[in-house]
């Protein structure tokens, strides 16, 4: 015998208040089991799709095809500081263009060379000459490390050979030196976009105002080539002499940014009260480079033990590793992002000086 059915609307009230099938929670893990799952997340994170770091989609690519590159961690947390700020500039200036304020297009051109400059330091830019982004400089960058300029061989090997530099001067000093490459290498992709926008306003015809406009920026790059080329011939001569003779204990500053910026400094349109202002502000940013150096070395020491202790298959000494290192990363980024905005911005002053001087 058939049961009676229901009444349609108690039906539908009954099958309304059971519980779905298809919604039930997942079981818990045991702790073992959920430790087990903690551990494997990190020796798995190639193959996860990690969140997302910068809000512009090719700044993320790079990111990501940074990862797979297995950079060392300093530079990974130094190429997050370079594209945090790539990025800040970037998004200021679409705000800027959807404001018509650049009209002439130079802000999105320099965007342009600083993202080139990022790829090529990094060896993001396909290109095989990547041995400045995949050296782990703290390690073995004093040997490994290759200066491209017979010249520059030739003083490093001197030096290391005087006697005259204990070793953490000879790091000191291989900082200078690829402090130096780097910005010979940046002198060069400036040089390569201005004989680019040459050649292109050699074989355009533009209406009478805009070749003045295009001459005035032809004007102010050869103006930026001149400042980064002295900037070479001095940064060159003062390897020359620390290499022969040491490092000075008298010398005002020692990282090899902030001699370059008091010595242009210097030379640009300051009164006496404001470069004491400027010497006291370097002195305060300097600190600061090397509060970064003593992180970064930290971090590669994390970075080295959490890859030792992932292989000895201790789970509570690895959470407590991955933890360290986790905190390490994220001070090295903040303070690498700290360091290079007040770079920037030290530059930035110093350069309109020596632009004021000129007129």
């Amino acid at each position: 015998m058939r049961p009676p059915l229901l009444p349609a609307p108690l039906g539908a009230l009954l099958l309304l208040l059971l519980p779905p099938l298809l919604v039930l929670p997942p079981p818990a893990l045991s702790s073992a089991a959920a430790a087990a799952q903690e551990a494997g997340r990190y020796s798995r994170a190639a193959n996860e799709a990690p969140p997302a770091e910068f809000r512009l989609v090719k700044l993320e690519q790079l990111w990501q095809k940074a990862n797979r590159l297995h950079l060392s961690a300093v530079k990974l947390a130094e190429l997050h500081s370079d594209l945090k700020i790539q990025e800040k500039d970037e998004l200021s200036w679409k705000k800027l263009k959807a404001e018509g304020l650049d009209e002439d297009g130079e802000k999105e051109a320099k965007l342009r060379r600083s993202l080139h400059v990022i790829m090529a330091k990094y060896g993001l830019d396909g290109k095989k000459d990547a041995h400045l982004g995949g050296t782990n400089y703290i390690k073995d960058g004093l040997e490994n490390d290759v200066l491209d300029d017979p010249r520059l061989e030739k003083l490093w090997n001197k030096a290391k050979a005087s006697n005259k530099f204990s070793e953490e001067e000879l790091e000191k000093l291989r900082r200078e030196f690829r402090h130096h490459k780097e910005k010979v290498h940046d002198y060069h992709l400036l040089l390569e976009t201005v004989s680019r926008t040459e050649d292109l306003s050699k074989n355009v015809i533009h209406p009478l105002e805009e070749d003045a406009l295009k001459e005035e920026l032809l004007h102010q790059k050869h103006r930026e080539l001149k400042e980064k080329l002295q900037s070479i011939n001095q940064g060159f001569e003062r390897l020359r002499r620390v290499s022969h003779q040491g490092y000075d204990a008298t010398s005002e500053f020692e990282e090899p940014r902030v001699i370059d910026l008091w010595d242009m400094a210097k030379l640009g349109n300051f009164t006496e009260q404001e470069l004491g202002s400027l010497r006291e502000e370097l002195k305060h940013f300097e600190a600061k480079v090397e509060k970064h150096h003593h992180y970064q070395k930290q971090l590669e020491i994390s970075h080295e033990k959490l890859k030792h202790v992932e292989g000895t298959g201790d789970k509570e000494h690895l959470s407590r590793s991955k933890e360290k290192y986790a905190l390490l990363e994220d001070k090295t980024k903040e303070l690498g992002y700290k360091v290079k905005k007040h770079l920037q911005d030290l530059s930035g002053r110093i350069s309109r000086g020596l632009q004021h001087n000129e007129l």
